[in-house]
């Protein structure tokens, strides 16, 4: 089995799983687990084992499914998380009610850190009671991973969110508001053409996904590249004019991190679409530089620099004094659309770093 990260080495998640057809993506989210190196208590309810059956849960958690509890007293085992995914309304008013009437609802009583992914229908899941039964999981301090709204259902939120909501609950240990700045840019030539980067957006995504693993609370403005699902708190920007208009609305961080390759021109743009076929002049002005508009609204503000490498360090020098940032960390153009490469963090010293851009992103995060 191939893996991934890891992030959750040495860590023990019992994995409960209730009778939802949803239950059939355990499979999946089992084996992506233990990519990260978790241990995992697989757990079913009798209704569960009737969707899957319990060797499909044992091959893919790696060990044999307490469907029954016995006098080994199996719910008395300590976890560093409890997730259970999917979770039935039917499972989740046993909860927050305190009744333990099988394997599953026993271990939710004797487990404080819990993460749950409701599924079930759209109608079942605004139902009051069921509202109420979740503000009684959560004042017991319950965590929800919060389903998608599909086809008149609340379906179980996808992989990817689950996976690294489990992560950040096991992981998160910075208490502070950060956002996060990446993608390009595009500058309108017409009303159909614009000028841009060729910026694949890698750095950000990698950022994005250490910070909220890590990060207590983490907002992202983003140009051509789709927020990761997980992320709740997300604004897209095209232009360096919406950036601007980002900025001016923004409020206080404890840090700021700005790696976006934002245009060093903007043009004139003309209205309709210039003609084609005919040599044309187009002319272009120095943009905006934001990173000073941005220290306004950072405790800490880091910056990236992409040169070439032979005055790579020079100029990210410079540039770190000329917008007042704390620290810089500067790229070659090598870099560019490549999963890994090489990066220098410039403060007070300079650090090297070699690796892929996880790898980057994890030095970067530090920082704050």
């Amino acid at each position: 089995m191939e893996i991934k990260s890891k992030k959750l080495k040495g860590k023990k998640i019992i994995y409960a799983i209730t009778g939802s057809i949803a239950c059939v993506e355990a499979i999946k989210i089992a084996r992506e687990l233990r990519r990260h190196q978790a241990e995992i208590i697989p757990v079913m309810s009798r209704e569960a084992a009737r969707v899957i059956t319990p060797y499909a849960f044992e091959f893919a958690s790696g060990n044999k499914p307490i469907v029954e509890l016995s006098g080994k007293a199996e719910h008395l085992i300590k976890a560093d998380l409890m997730l259970i995914a999917p979770c039935t309304a039917n499972t989740l008013a046993k909860i927050a009610n305190g009744i333990a009437d099988n394997a599953v609802t026993t271990f939710a009583l004797t487990n404080k850190k819990i993460l749950v992914a409701l599924a079930m229908d759209e109608s079942m899941y605004k139902n009051e009671i069921v509202q109420e039964n979740m503000e009684k999981c959560k004042k017991r301090g319950i965590a929800f991973i919060e389903p998608k709204m599909e086809e008149g259902k609340a379906k179980m939120a996808d992989m990817e969110v689950i996976i690294e909501a489990v992560i950040r609950a096991i992981r998160k240990n910075i208490d502070k508001k950060l956002l996060i700045i990446g993608g390009n840019t595009m500058e309108a030539l017409d009303d159909v053409r614009a000028i841009t980067n060729f910026s694949s957006g890698k750095m950000a995504l990698a950022l994005i996904k250490e910070a909220y693993e890590r990060v207590a609370s983490i907002e992202a403005w983003l140009g051509n590249i789709d927020c990761p699902k997980f992320i709740k708190n997300c604004k897209k920007f095209r232009s360096i004019e919406e950036l601007i208009s980002l900025i001016n609305n923004a409020g206080k961080y404890d840090a700021i991190i700005n790696c976006a390759a934002i245009s060093d021109f903007v043009a004139e743009k003309r209205k309709g679409k210039i003609p084609s076929g005919k040599e044309i002049r187009i002319k272009l002005k120095p943009a905006p530089r934001i990173n000073k508009m941005l220290r306004n609204h950072a405790e800490k503000l880091i910056i990236f620099k992409l040169d070439e490498k032979k005055r790579l360090i020079e100029r990210a020098k410079k540039r770190m004094m000329e917008d007042d940032a704390d620290y810089v960390v500067a790229n070659p153009i090598e870099n560019i659309g490549s999963s890994e490469g090489e990066a220098y963090i410039i403060g007070k010293e300079i650090k090297k770093i070699y690796g892929k851009k996880e790898e980057i992103a994890k030095h970067v995060v530090e920082l704050i």
